[in-house]
């Protein structure tokens, strides 16, 4: 009988609804759940005046709502309303605060920028918003033992919420002025926004014991109209101020959520702002465990937004425009489970359990060779991933990666022509195509100027080459060969890479990141080279030895990246403006090249304060032609990212500067459930197998026992 009811037991185990390795919990009701993760570590910092990661974006930009935001199909990337009504009206002042007409901007001494928050915005329900029976907040404490009864957000009984208002704006960008705030803006916006340095100096000598109400100090530079109008002004002019208008730094913090974090006994229990946003986005943190798992909810205050009906050329086609019109979000609940690996990651994205592959990362170049092969098209799905009809979202970082020169140095830096030409031969001897391919399968693209893709400025096809390194063949950009590169080095004074003058080899020095490079891609650099007769030494270190070398000018030929705060060719062309170079600014400047040209620096100081338009863009053009004739970099890419999605997921452009996305996911819950169950099917003839092995070998013994029984008996 033991034996019949261990085989009922292991036959009733492929009894059950859904698939029996489904590592999620059964959904909530009709409720709309995306699966992803955070790989492969939690965010540090949800403190939007704090955190300046993208993985902290990644939660930051679902909950918060900065002033503006970005279209999520348009490219190059623009700016709109996102926080407030319309976009910010813009005045220019002169040193005494008047306004000045259009014909004399040149002479801003100000730049005043007028925001009118939109009147539908209301933030989430929250603690921090309740009100007791005496009309003061519910829960402010100040025995500590009291503040320690409470573990989550959760445990809180009450909550409230209410619209969101000008002075919580301005109270955001008074904590970024805070030196006990720990804000990474601190210094940037310090020299821009009129009076921040003056308040942080003041916000630096106040003792204080627990809150400080930062509405008892004034900011010069942000003026509250209103309830729903305020002002920021500047110094000068800096167009691209808009930008960081867009980033989490500059979205509302009620004083009350910051007053109701300082409470005594939180802080201990990790209730603070930076473990539990308060926002008025679309999303809200409903769990936060950093060693499992990150939990958003819809937000039941949030006032609503509909899918862009227009894009970029190509997103009709590519199904990007279905949703035009339809309200947003489409999704109920975001569960984002924490993957060490990515292994296990791969797995249980193949058996419909993530819904992506990744989110701030594709996670595929590890299994790269499993998930892609090189098809007549270009990269495609391997045959049994394009059979779970994944597709793949190709993403182009707006960045850039580069080995540059030394402009300073002695052998390889300079601006005569002998010099140009020597770095050129240099340059078209590093074969970039074929080292991304080898390197990094593929994921990059050749960078022609220092801008990258869908921001302005940046150009494509014959247009976009560089000139003395591609020429344009059969509709592509092809590299010159390397004759052309050994009749440089002639004309360089190095024929066969020897110095005509002294006989001696030209030897060229690199340095580079320990950890960033292989002896495989070293030995590639020096095949590469040698073609030209030059001679390669490589010199590395760690970040630390390598950025101090960068800061004193003691390299010859160095590796370095960016990746944009905001899409604007300033941006780029920052890291080749001569004062920006750390020798000269005596600070941990962006032109480790030390590249100096008065023409170029002339151009970055106008386009800078520059409006959009035709006469910006000429200047543009001009800048990346100067860098172009001057060879100031070995070589550069473009860096691109793969990622996958399952056949249920819509609307999966990635956009290279916001996060702010997840309200465009879609969803469709029945097709995913249909997959699980067709790639997850048990396999239970091993239990059957099992229980008939088991009543074989147990039941003679069962039968005799109870013979035995029967005789005893008798």
């Amino acid at each position: 009988m033991h034996a019949l009811a261990l085989a009922a037991c292991l036959l009733l185990a492929g009894c059950g609804k859904g698939p029996w390795n489904n590592p999620h919990p059964p959904p909530d009701g009709d409720k709309v759940t995306y699966y992803s993760v955070m790989s492969p570590a939690p965010p540090k910092h949800l403190d939007p005046a704090i955190s300046y990661a993208s993985d902290e974006a990644l939660f930051l930009m679902q909950i918060y709502e900065p002033p503006l935001g970005y279209h999520f199909l348009k490219r190059p990337y623009e700016l709109e309303p996102l926080g407030v009504e319309r976009m910010p009206a813009v005045s220019y002042l002169d040193a005494t605060g008047k306004p000045l007409p259009a014909e004399r901007v040149d002479e801003a001494a100000f730049t005043r920028y007028h925001l009118t928050v939109r009147a539908d915005a209301r933030y989430q329900p929250h603690p921090a918003f309740a009100v007791a029976e005496n009309g003061g907040a519910r829960y402010h404490f100040d025995d500590p033992a009291e503040g320690r009864r409470y573990r989550q957000i959760t445990d809180f009984a009450h909550t409230d919420a209410r619209p969101v208002r000008a002075e919580d704006y301005a109270y955001a960008i008074k904590r970024l002025a805070d030196p006990r705030a720990g804000s990474p803006m601190i210094g940037f916006m310090g020299r821009y926004i009129v009076g921040m340095e003056t308040l942080s100096a003041e916000l630096d000598a106040v003792s204080r014991d627990g809150w400080l109400d930062l509405r008892e100090f004034d900011l010069a530079g942000v003026d509250v109209l209103d309830e729903r109008n305020y002002t920021i002004t500047i110094n000068g002019r800096y167009p691209q101020f808009v930008y960081w208008l867009a980033m989490h730094f500059f979205s509302p913090v009620p004083a009350e959520v910051d007053r109701f974090y300082h409470n005594p006994g939180f802080a201990e229990s990790n209730l603070t702002l930076d473990w539990w946003p308060v926002g008025s986005g679309p999303f809200m943190m409903v769990r936060n465990d950093p060693n499992s798992e990150i939990v958003l909810e819809r937000n039941p205050n949030y006032h609503g937004d509909v899918y862009p009906s227009e894009g970029a050329p190509g997103d009709r086609e590519r199904g990007f425009l279905e949703d035009a019109g339809r309200p947003i979000p489409f999704i109920d609940r975001a569960e984002f489970r924490l993957e060490k690996a990515v292994l296990p990651l791969w797995t249980k994205f193949l058996q419909g359990y993530y819904d992506r592959s990744g989110e701030v990362h594709g996670n595929t170049n590890s299994v790269f060779d499993r998930a892609f092969v090189v098809g007549p098209e270009g990269l495609e799905l391997a045959d049994d991933l394009a059979d779970h009809g994944i597709t793949l979202s190709p993403d182009v970082k707006p960045g850039i990666y580069y080995y540059g020169f030394n402009m300073r140095d002695p052998v390889l830096g300079g601006y005569t022509e002998e010099r140009r030409k020597l770095r050129r031969a240099l340059q078209i001897a590093f074969d970039v195509e074929e080292y991304l391919n080898i390197f990094y399968k593929g994921n990059g693209i050749v960078a022609h100027s220092p801008i990258p893709p869908g921001i302005p400025g940046h150009k494509g096809g014959a247009e976009g080459i560089n000139p003395y390194t591609h020429d344009w063949v059969d509709g592509e950009a092809r590299r010159k060969p390397i004759e052309e590169a050994r009749q440089l080095m002639v004309e360089a004074g190095y024929p066969n890479g020897r110095d005509a003058r002294t006989g001696e080899p030209l030897k060229i020095f690199i340095d580079v990141q320990s950890q960033a490079i292989s002896t495989t891609s070293m030995n590639w650099i020096d095949r590469a080279f040698s073609r030209i007769g030059v001679q390669v030494e490589f010199r590395p270190a760690d970040w630390n030895r390598t950025r101090e070398k960068l800061l004193t000018g003691n390299t010859q030929i160095f590796s370095h990246g960016w990746l944009a705060d905001y899409p604007d060719p300033e941006n780029f062309l920052f890291l080749l403006y001569g004062p920006e170079s750390p020798l000269l600014c005596n600070c941990d400047g962006a032109n480790n090249a030390s590249y100096e040209r008065p023409e170029y620096d002339e151009l970055f100081e106008a386009m800078r304060v520059a409006p959009p338009g035709p006469a910006r863009a000429a200047m543009v053009k001009r800048m990346v032609e100067l860098y172009r004739e001057d060879a100031v970099w070995l070589f550069a890419y473009y860096p691109k990212d793969v990622y996958l999605n399952n056949a249920w997921v819509h609307n999966t452009k990635r956009h290279g500067i916001s996060k702010n996305t997840l309200k465009y996911l879609r969803i469709n819950p029945a097709l995913r459930e249909q997959k699980r169950r067709a790639w997850n099917q048990p396999v239970t003839w091993p239990l059957y197998a099992g229980a008939a092995l088991i009543t074989a070998l147990l039941l003679p013994a069962v039968i005799a026992y109870r013979r035995r029984q029967r005789a005893t008996a008798r």
